[in-house]
């Protein structure tokens, strides 16, 4: 007896064995138990999400012997035989290989004629989206008004090529694609009910590897079970698909969570022994990146294993460092078909992690490289604080708005007596360092001074940045944020805030943030608030200046003050 393959053998044959479209399998199945039925129905969706299988249903019910009923038998002649493909009321025709108009003519000429067996005589095609321009325009008139014995069942993977005239005459139906957990769930049953030795992981990454499609995956079942000798491994699975093991993307994480480069090209080298597809590595280390990013800011769904496995790095890998090698591994994604040695492309978007990563300042590039680092020390990013580079640099005189001007004239440089503080009280506290804060004192600490002394970056000093110091006793400080700024208020970036006080005080700190009103301005005020003062600043010396002034009068030209932005 010949063998059965398992997508055909394993086909529904019935609605409630339908997985994974429960919101179409509910309206076929009210509509045949009350008789309020269409004339035509478009079944669409990506491949082997059953779609011809729902189909075939629909024309079981509606011809079925003991009536137009919600659940077709399976047994009578008339079920059999539309199982069998053999049921003379039951057209089924592939667009893809009959797309002229004399082919959908034929198809027509017979479509005034009752059944010969059935009570309707449904016509199923699939792939209609392939038929012609005049193909579809020669069915439109019989697809508005059929005769009633007749049902028109369409199944596309893409409904846009269809006509809208076309579209609006019919019942559209979008079945979803599957998920590897439906996947993974049906192909366990029928192991189980085939007797087929199959270990979870290796069902799980054919559940991947079939993409959403159920018949692809009994496939790929198929597959399996012939490569493995009749049972399905998971280390023979990966073999067969070219996939590797998760355990290799972990461990490249934990040498980038550690910032050794040593250790990660040592995986790269075994990795390469089982020559994989590299833009499938760096697909998998996307799809832990975004996991890791998921857990930093919704903080659940541990209850996946995957997600339970990478939980470690959410808390050691810092979140703005996530996002840099999520986008990192998406350029290398990209640019990996131009390299000559895919190895050579991964190896370099690993290292590119590494090399822009930001570098504390007293790391020092020898350093980094003592650690495993493999990149350079990079300066860290301009302080999201009042002053800018006026903290970090000697101040040799007033500090220089910086503006872009439409108009190709010389750069004004005002001398404004507010910018001159700002920058020599930052250049004063950098040098003589914050005061400690101690209870009673909090009206007298430069608390975006204070910020400039500490390592934060990203969203913790956006939070930082909202926050002014409300009080301190003892260890415990207490902070207020804007309502509007609550978003910001998580437990992670409050940690790496408290954290970051507990360095540089050298001593346990309790940080308390709370929602209310700041009774001083918090330092993204003063950013703020010295952004506009140097903009008005500039646009009264621009407004003042000589070369500007003649060129307006010799050209009837007007300044566009909207026009001044500034360059940093």
């Amino acid at each position: 007896m010949s063998y059965t393959v398992l997508a055909l053998k394993w086909r529904p044959r019935r609605f409630d064995q339908l997985v994974g479209q429960p919101h179409v399998v509910q309206a076929l199945v009210n509509s045949l138990k009350e008789n309020r039925l269409h004339h035509a129905y478009l079944f669409s969706g990506t491949r082997g999400v059953g779609k011809t299988t729902i189909a075939r249903l629909f024309a079981k019910a509606l011809n079925c012997d003991t009536g137009v009923v919600p659940e077709p038998c399976g047994v009578c002649p008339a079920c059999v035989a539309i199982d069998e493909g053999r049921f003379v009321d039951l057209i089924e025709v592939d667009a893809a290989s009959r797309t002229r108009v004399d082919d959908t003519r034929e198809l027509l000429d017979n479509v005034q004629y009752a059944p010969t067996r059935g009570r309707f005589k449904v016509y199923l095609i699939d792939e209609v989206h392939m038929l012609s321009t005049h193909s579809f325009n020669a069915l439109l008139k019989t697809l508005e008004e059929p005769p009633p014995h007749v049902k028109f069942l369409f199944a596309t993977t893409d409904p846009q090529k269809l006509p809208v005239t076309v579209l609006s005459r019919c019942l559209q139906f979008n079945l979803k694609r599957h998920t590897v957990a439906q996947i993974q769930a049906r192909l366990e049953q029928i192991c189980a009910a085939e007797k087929i030795p199959a270990d979870a992981e290796g069902l799980k990454a054919l559940a991947r590897a079939a993409d959403g499609s159920m018949r692809d995956a009994l496939s790929l079942l198929d597959q399996g079970v012939a490569f493995g000798g009749g049972k399905v491994e998971a280390a023979a699975i990966h073999g067969m698909l070219g996939s590797i093991d998760r355990g290799h993307v972990l461990r490249m994480l934990e040498a980038l969570a550690a910032h050794d480069g040593h250790a990660l090209l040592v995986e790269v080298d075994h990795l390469d022994e089982r020559a994989p597809d590299y833009g499938a590595v760096l697909d998998e280390l996307l799809a832990a990146l975004q996991h890791i990013a998921v857990l930093q800011l919704v903080q659940g769904r541990l209850d996946d294993e995957e997600m339970a496995a990478l939980a470690p790095f959410a808390e050691r890998i810092a979140m703005e460092d996530v996002q840099l090698y999520y986008q990192i591994a998406l350029g290398g994604r990209r640019d990996l078909p131009f390299c000559r040695d895919p190895r050579m492309g991964f190896e370099m978007t690993l290292l590119r992690m590494l090399a822009f990563r930001p570098v504390d300042d007293a790391e020092t590039p020898r350093a980094a490289a003592v650690n495993g680092s493999t990149g350079a020390k990079v300066r860290p990013a301009a302080p999201a604080g009042g002053a800018s580079a006026s903290s970090a640099l000697p101040i040799a005189g007033a500090a220089k708005p910086s503006t872009a001007v439409s108009a190709a004239t010389p750069r004004p440089a005002p001398q404004r007596e507010s910018i001159r503080e700002t920058a020599a009280s930052a250049a004063t506290f950098a040098s003589s360092g914050p005061k400690p804060v101690e209870a009673g004192s909090v009206a007298d600490v430069d608390w975006a001074g204070l910020l400039r002394a500490l390592d934060l970056r990203g969203p913790a000093r956006q939070l930082a940045d909202n926050c002014d110091l409300q009080s301190s006793v003892g260890n415990a400080w207490q902070l207020v944020l804007p309502a509007d700024k609550q978003h910001l208020n998580t437990q992670q970036l409050r940690s790496r805030l408290e954290g970051a006080l507990r360095d540089h005080f050298g001593r346990e700190l309790k940080l308390a943030i709370a929602s209310g009103v700041p009774t001083r301005p918090t330092p993204a005020d003063l950013r703020k608030a010295n952004e506009n003062e140097r903009m008005r600043a500039t646009r009264e010396a621009i407004e003042s200046d000589p070369n500007i002034q003649a060129m307006q009068a010799q050209f009837d030209a007007t300044l566009e003050a909207d026009s001044i932005r500034p360059t940093k």
